[in-house]
């Protein structure tokens, strides 16, 4: 039974199909007999990943499947990849699940922006609290010497795609999206590992920076408020602490679907259409950095780093507009992981400038 390939499952990735007869030629020539895939059309989308496995025929034990690609930072990619955690069909996906692609959203007028009844805001209040958890469970196992895989392994539905040991000095984003009972929930933050992170004035400089302008940009949140305010202050804070913002991300509708309208941009002099409304709910996540704010992809397609290998930081809530101002649906609990630290000074009484060189 185990030779038969009907009975095995495609190799491409998210794929889920069972596979057909189609085998990988040069895992063949490799000597390699488990490489089955569902379809020519599946086997040529996951090409570019999964030939890294041909390099990796003379490696025993992790190693890097991009050996000539220039990095920047010091975060590296370590191969092979923990096997695909699956969530059982009893529980309701979403349409995005299995493809990538939210079908439902694609249909959405990019202008309308959904007003919850008191059904929906229950409903969203129900999933956040259930993120939050999650969060917090996660980031409770934070210590210097654990790997991210096994981070992963604790939440399973992070978006962490790397074994790597976590060190004494590196600060590190969990970012937890719960979807439940029809709504989503979307919440980061990011997180000291060991002392060496929280006696550094830089690390500490983009963290606490990026969560004071997260708790800024909260604060303006009512009826009435333009959603174009909220990248102003944002922009404003972090120039201040001289921490740039990285643009191309920024905060998105959530409900029933996971990124409707409105679209929200984290700096200033941006064309953001909309006012906040009671029933409206979204998210607003800065994301800082201490060098040049501009990303770039490795060449698994997935993994974005700053182009100089400095530091990031980013926060956040998903919020619900009210008739008299904001609730923080994934607000932090007195017992919730992490939280703010005073910012270290160096020799001349100053705030660090330079970030260490890492992603």
């Amino acid at each position: 039974m185990a030779n038969n390939p009907s009975q095995r499952k495609c190799q491409g990735a998210d794929c889920g199909n069972n596979a057909g007869t189609l085998q990988c030629p040069t895992c063949l020539k490799l000597g390699l007999t488990d490489s089955y895939f569902c379809s020519q059309d599946c086997f040529k989308k996951n090409w570019n990943q999964h030939k890294t496995l041909h390099k990796s025929q003379n490696v025993t034990g992790p190693y890097n499947p991009f050996p000539t690609y220039t990095f920047t930072g010091s975060v590296r990619p370590v191969y092979p990849l923990s096997a695909k955690r699956t969530v059982p069909k009893s529980i309701k996906h979403p349409d995005w699940a299995v493809t990538g692609i939210p079908k439902g959203e694609r249909r959405l007028s990019r202008t309308k922006i959904d007003l919850l009844d008191a059904k929906g805001q229950e409903a969203m209040r129900k999933v956040c609290r259930l993120a939050r958890e999650v969060l917090d469970v996660t980031a409770a196992e934070l210590r210097p010497g654990i790997t991210t895989d096994y981070l992963d392994e604790v939440c399973h539905n992070a978006c962490i795609e790397r074994d790597r040991v976590l060190l004494d000095g590196d600060i590190l984003n969990l970012d937890i999206s719960i979807y439940h009972g029809g709504y989503h929930a979307d919440v980061n933050e990011t997180y000291y590992i060991g002392d060496r992170a929280k006696a550094d004035p830089d690390s500490v400089r983009v963290v606490e920076t990026t969560r004071e302008c997260l708790d800024k940009a909260i604060e303006l949140v009512k009826p009435g408020t333009p959603i174009r305010e909220f990248g102003k202050v944002i922009e404003k804070h972090a120039k201040s602490r001289n921490c740039s913002i990285m643009t191309t991300w920024g905060g998105h509708g959530i409900n029933t679907e996971f990124h409707p309208p409105p679209w929200i941009p984290h700096y200033g002099k941006n064309k953001a259409v909309g006012v906040c409304k009671p029933g409206m709910t979204f998210t607003i996540e800065p994301i800082l950095t201490l060098g040049k704010p501009k990303e770039i992809y490795w060449p698994d397609d997935w993994t974005n780093v700053t182009v100089d290998g400095k530091w990031t930081a980013q926060f956040e809530h998903t919020l619900l507009v009210t008739e008299t101002g904001v609730e923080v649906l994934t607000a932090r609990t007195e017992n919730s992981p992490g939280g703010p630290i005073p910012i270290p000074t160096i020799p001349n009484g100053i705030a660090g400038a330079n970030g260490t060189s890492t992603a």
